[in-house]
């Protein structure tokens, strides 16, 4: 039993990965077409497809949307009872059906035509209804299903997301989208809290800004590290910029060789040349410079303007709480 589920298992991928492969012959004159099609586009480009093709239409809108070419879902059956109010003669229409007949898929088109919106076909057989009545056609057509019994949509579904992606990858391409346009539309994504996320919309400030004069003591240093709780306070001089930083770590060594420290200015103490970072640097610059500081990594970072003046503090803590990490 456990020999027949590894074969059909291999099987269906290899049959799969026959079928995506198969593409790459039809990646021609007109899935180019097909691409400038959809970037003179000034409307939308809007998906639409029955059944399994109408699953595998949502997840390639969704792609495209968040690729940069604005586009959304369309259920045929839907459009037939009103949503083809959505379609203007500045969209794309992106048509998904295997067979190409489809009755949902194919009662539409007539409208779309009249409506004056371009069509493009993604079908295995071009010599059908859909295939007849668009303006490109892209063959995403299979010799085989994965389904033993040869029915249940499989290979050709893998063949028209593999499709889909191709269109979305090559649009990508044509717009020079970047990584920073790509974190704009994922702001909830790791990668966009990496790319968009400041120092500024993490750091510590106001009044959980942990601030102290140069002429207060260690111990006065120790009280406002333990009430902001960031393991480290600031130094200011007469004033108000800053001079340097008093870390737990430092005043743990100071003590360490003499507890008399305690008493004495914080000045005397102090890393008077700590690395800062500006407030409009990436969070992920600070993330940074923490690691690869030497000789071993620091977990905060003060946060100063031109006039060295300290606007607020960063910590470790905080780049993980906000998924920078």
């Amino acid at each position: 039993m456990d020999k027949l589920i590894v074969q059909k298992a291999i099987e269906t991928l290899e049959i799969e990965a026959e079928a995506v492969l198969a593409l790459k012959e039809r990646i021609d004159s007109a899935f180019i077409q097909a691409v400038a099609c959809i970037l003179a586009c000034h409307g939308r480009v809007i998906v639409t497809g029955m059944g399994k093709s109408g699953h595998i239409g949502r997840k390639i809108a969704a792609t495209l949307a968040s690729t940069g070419t604005p586009s959304f879902f369309m259920h045929p059956a839907e459009a037939f009872h009103g949503d083809l109010g959505m379609v203007t003669d500045k969209d794309v229409v992106i048509a998904i059906s295997n067979s190409g007949e489809s009755t949902e898929v194919v009662n539409i088109l007539p409208i779309i035509r009249r409506i004056g919106a371009k069509i493009i076909a993604m079908s295995g057989k071009e010599d059908s209804a859909l295939g007849r009545n668009c303006d490109y056609f892209l063959n995403i057509g299979v010799t085989r299903e994965a389904c033993p019994l040869g029915l249940a949509p499989t290979a050709s579904t893998t063949a028209t997301l593999a499709m889909g992606d191709a269109l979305a990858v090559a649009l990508m391409s044509s717009r020079n989208f970047t990584r920073q346009d790509f974190a704009l539309f994922h702001p909830g994504g790791s990668l966009g809290r990496k790319l968009l996320l400041t120092v500024a919309d993490v750091m510590h400030t106001g009044e959980d800004n942990p601030l102290i004069t140069q002429d207060k003591t260690v111990k006065d240093a120790i009280f406002v590290m333990t009430e902001k709780g960031l393991g480290a306070t600031s130094v200011l001089d007469e004033q108000g910029r800053f001079v340097g930083l008093v870390t737990d770590g430092i005043i743990r060594r100071a003590v360490e060789q003499d507890y008399r420290c305690l008493d004495e200015k914080v000045s005397r103490i102090m890393c008077q040349h700590p690395l800062t970072i500006r407030q409009d640097e990436l969070a992920a610059t600070a993330l940074s410079v923490m690691e690869k500081h030497q000789p071993r990594p620091i977990t905060v970072l003060p946060v100063i303007d031109e006039q060295h003046r300290p606007l607020g503090l960063i910590h470790l803590t905080d780049l993980l709480r906000h998924g920078v990490v």
